[in-house]
């Protein structure tokens, strides 16, 4: 009595013993609400969800966005002062993404116009997939009909959306408060900070993402049971969600304790997971 489970026993019990109850009402009604009117755009669909489901878990959660898979319309780079720079880009569907980024020394308005005109001509009705493997061949072989500050500036470009910004932007976490109250023992304060700075700097989200490919589903993953959460002493639910093709695109999940209630935190991420799939759908 009293003892704190090992991590084997807590797989045994989440294995062989957990009883997975439906979904409480009050728990439903609080993700409903939260959920329920119209965000003016993705990303404030997805802070709310996070919000939503770290406030009725009362752990921390971790909200995969889908990367944004229309097609490319047109790319603009303006000059914010000598080393700041934004890059625009606009989807087919009027979603319109903004990265600040530090451009290559020496930029000029007429490189950057050089730069966009050249990545226009060829991105046009390609998606940010397409971007990063068959794009980047094109560029490479016609790179020398522009000049080298343009060619500079392309490279740079292609590096904000391919590189740190999107990770850090699909990747959001909420209630990391949560997992550091006044009770909690310094030696765990530690492993959780070092578990949110691990996060924080993940630049391969797909490393999240890849808990969840073996099929839809809620899953559950105890202490060093997984690489991301192997210094942290916490576990991880976690379950994928869908769009419309039934192609997984993104995950929900909740941090928190070892001693986790798996029985009703469960059928929270599972419905979470469910209703993002369909909210998805009916924007598409």
């Amino acid at each position: 009595a009293g003892r704190i489970p090992t991590q084997e026993g807590l797989r045994m019990f989440v294995d062989g013993l957990l009883e997975v109850g439906d979904l409480n009402s009050d728990d439903r009604q609080k993700i409903d609400a939260t959920l329920g009117a119209d965000a003016p755009d993705m990303t404030g669909m997805f802070d709310r969800i996070g919000s939503a489901l770290s406030g009725v878990t009362h752990g921390a959660s971790l909200v995969l966005a889908p990367k944004h898979e229309a097609p490319i319309k047109h790319i603009e780079f303006v000059s914010l002062g000598h080393d700041r720079a934004l890059v625009v880009l606009v989807f087919a569907d009027g979603h319109v993404e903004n990265r600040i980024f530090t451009p290559p020394p020496g930029q000029t308005p007429s490189s950057m116009r050089e730069a966009a005109n050249f990545l226009n001509a060829l991105i046009e009705g390609k998606t940010l997939s397409d971007l990063q493997t068959v794009i980047a061949g094109q560029i490479t072989a016609r790179r020398q009909e522009i000049d080298q500050l343009a060619r500079d500036m392309v490279d740079s470009g292609l590096a904000v959306w391919d590189g740190e910004g999107e990770s850090y932007e699909r990747l959001i976490v909420r209630g990391r408060s949560n997992l550091l109250d006044s009770e909690t023992e310094e030696e765990d304060l530690e492993r959780i900070r070092t578990l949110f700075d691990d996060l924080e700097r993940k630049r391969d989200i797909a490393d999240f993402l890849e808990l969840t490919d073996e099929g839809e589903g809620v899953r559950i993953f105890i202490g060093s049971e997984n690489k991301l959460f192997s210094l942290s002493g916490s576990s991880l639910v976690v379950s994928p969600y869908m769009n419309s093709d039934r192609k997984i695109i993104g995950a929900v999940g909740v941090i928190g304790p070892t001693r986790l209630n798996y029985g009703r935190i469960v059928p929270i991420v599972d419905y979470t997971a469910q209703l993002v799939g369909k909210m998805i759908s009916d924007r598409s």
